[in-house]
């Protein structure tokens, strides 16, 4: 995990340095034009500049498919509204998942133990798409020959290689290999090689791993919204490719920055608990239990 984390912050720096030295260069005529909240930022090569944070405004990580409100687990009632699902507006077009038959029949077996099966539960990496929409802030550095994405949530990151077309997956990863390329104003991401061990979403929507392809589309709407759509190919699981479609936003509080959410550390108990000595104190005995 140490070695993990000096890696990520390794790159996490490098990747901050390139970007700010890149975007410094002929920096009159870019500001100029990215004065505007209306007007597009763009790079010293013309590109949209999406370097910043952003976090989705929608109830995308609970349910893809629209969906009313329910209750949470029956173990967690006391919990309350607190682990209770918000209604869903759906992000799927065409409104539902294309599942070939029978193959809903395991979402819904998810869906009713989400609890306990759910990957993040564990804080396991979310995996793409579902990484962008999860109740947490995600940092682009976009520099030109590759754009590093850091997630808070359990520091998940992913480095999408913009010169390297014919580089192929080698082994299967939870946030999968990124290849990315540009149509137009668009930064197009494909996302290869994940593995099974992941989730669309905490009603259970889920894939095959290996074989699925997702295609990203970020698209700037303006200064602060990106338009962000992502089209889903798994031929062992669904009958055609479906999309998603929902907005970012980008923070703009001046306070604004990406703090750690090791969450490791909190799922501990729940999956070593067992090996516990008697008498030894519940948790990590750092973090306070209320």
């Amino acid at each position: 995990m140490k070695t993990q984390l000096k890696t990520f912050f390794t790159v996490a720096v490098t990747a901050a340095a390139v970007s700010a030295a890149w975007m410094m260069q002929d920096t009159t005529s870019v500001e100029a034009q990215n004065n505007s909240a209306s007007v597009i930022p763009r790079t010293p090569d013309g590109k949209p500049n999406l370097s910043g944070i952003w976090q989705t405004m929608s109830a995308a990580n609970w349910s893809l498919e629209a969906a009313e409100a329910r209750h949470g687990p029956l173990i967690a009632l006391e919990a309350g509204a607190h682990l209770a699902f918000p209604p869903s507006v759906g992000y799927v077009e065409g409104g539902e998942i294309p599942y070939k038959a029978g193959l809903r029949d395991k979402q819904e077996e998810n869906k009713r133990n989400w609890l306990k099966l759910d990957p993040t539960t564990q804080c396991k990496l979310p995996g793409v798409p579902r990484a962008t929409y999860m109740p947490y802030p995600f940092q682009i550095f976009q520099a030109p020959d590759a754009t590093l994405i850091s997630y808070q949530f359990a520091g998940a990151d992913r480095i999408v290689h913009m010169d390297r077309p014919d580089l192929e997956a080698q082994v299967d990863s939870w946030m999968g290999h990124n290849s990315g390329s540009w149509e137009g104003d668009t930064l197009v991401i494909d996302v290869t090689g994940q593995i099974e061990g992941t989730w669309f979403d905490r009603s259970g929507h889920y894939h095959s791993g290996w074989d699925m392809h997702v295609q990203e589309r970020y698209t700037m709407i303006d200064r602060n919204t990106i338009d962000y759509s992502a089209t889903i190919t798994d031929p062992n699981v669904f009958e055609r490719p479906w999309t998603i479609n929902m907005k970012l936003y980008r923070h703009q509080d001046e306070n604004m920055t990406m703090l750690e959410f090791k969450c490791v550390e909190f799922v501990e108990e729940l999956m070593y608990g067992h090996l516990r000595a008697p008498g030894s104190p519940i948790g990590d005995g750092v973090t306070p239990l209320y």
